[in-house]
């Protein structure tokens, strides 16, 4: 059993949550992952390690309710527990020896481009963040941002907060200014990451992306997580997260990220309708 310590509700759709995990704070890096579960038959479920804090020995992990066990897990409230809570899984992301790094994140993938570019500030790296959201009210992590980067840019989709457009006009505005980079890390939407990684090809930029596919497991048994990179197949749980952008085929991963969209809605209903039920 896992206790959570605190519990923060970033936007109306996102949530923080901190989890005594001894165990997984002493291993865990940038870019790693854990999988927990909420209830005792209840699916596994992956989560990027926002924070690791040695001192309280907790794990943060920032999650969007887009599906039953994400509507489950934010029915949680601190001094709750989880059933299960492993890690850290994945490979850590490689950020040794880089000068300038451009960091994306878009909508929740923020939570996760957050501790990299935290981790590239501490490595005395120039960081350039740009972040993106629907709209004004999604928002999350922006001070954050600013406090460990040398430039920030913020984007909505809807322009109801600072700049609008996409991720990929800031960007693009930058490299036509002349703004070089050793890597650029893309983490959001698949779509997001499409068309950064498309961008940057174009300016021979290495570009990093954060892989979440479907998992069972998240040790490489199950084989569901598997993403076309280059002529190779690759799992995203025990070779990744993380891949080199320019060889992800985005197309194949995103056909397989639709297969289970009927599913997860009809699961999503259920529950909603049965938590009416029982407030009445």
């Amino acid at each position: 059993m896992y206790l959570i310590t605190e519990k923060i509700a970033l936007t109306p759709t996102v949530s923080m949550l901190k989890i005594k995990a001894p165990d997984v704070t002493r291993h865990a890096k940038p870019g790693q992952f854990v999988m927990l579960r909420v209830e005792e038959n209840g699916e596994r479920i992956p989560l990027t390690i926002a924070e690791s804090n040695q001192n309280d020995q907790t794990i943060s992990v920032i999650f969007q309710i887009v599906g039953a066990t994400t509507k489950k897990l934010n029915q949680l409230e601190k001094g709750d527990f989880l059933i299960d809570f492993a890690g850290p899984m994945g490979k850590p992301a490689k950020l040794d020896g880089l000068k300038k790094v451009c960091v994306i994140g878009g909508g929740v993938g923020c939570a996760i481009a957050y501790p990299i570019a935290k981790s590239l500030h501490d490595k005395n790296t120039i960081v350039h963040s740009i972040i993106g959201f629907r709209t004004k009210e999604l928002v999350f992590l922006e001070e954050e941002f600013k406090n460990i980067s040398d430039e920030t840019y913020l984007v909505t989709d809807d322009g109801t907060y600072k700049n609008k457009g996409r991720v990929t006009d800031i960007l693009k505005d930058l490299l036509e200014k002349g703004e070089t980079y050793d890597e650029v890390y893309a983490i959001g939407p698949l779509p997001m990451m499409k068309f950064v990684s498309l961008l940057t090809k174009e300016y021979n930029i290495k570009t990093v992306v954060s892989m979440n596919p479907v998992m069972v497991d998240g040790t490489g048994m199950c084989g569901g997580c598997r993403v076309s990179v280059g002529n190779e197949m690759k799992f995203a749980c025990v070779d990744g997260p993380e891949f080199d952008g320019h060889l992800i085929n985005f197309d194949e991963a995103m056909n397989r990220n639709r297969m289970y969209e009927s599913f997860e809605s009809n699961q999503y209903k259920e529950l909603c309708n049965s938590l009416k039920e029982a407030s009445k």
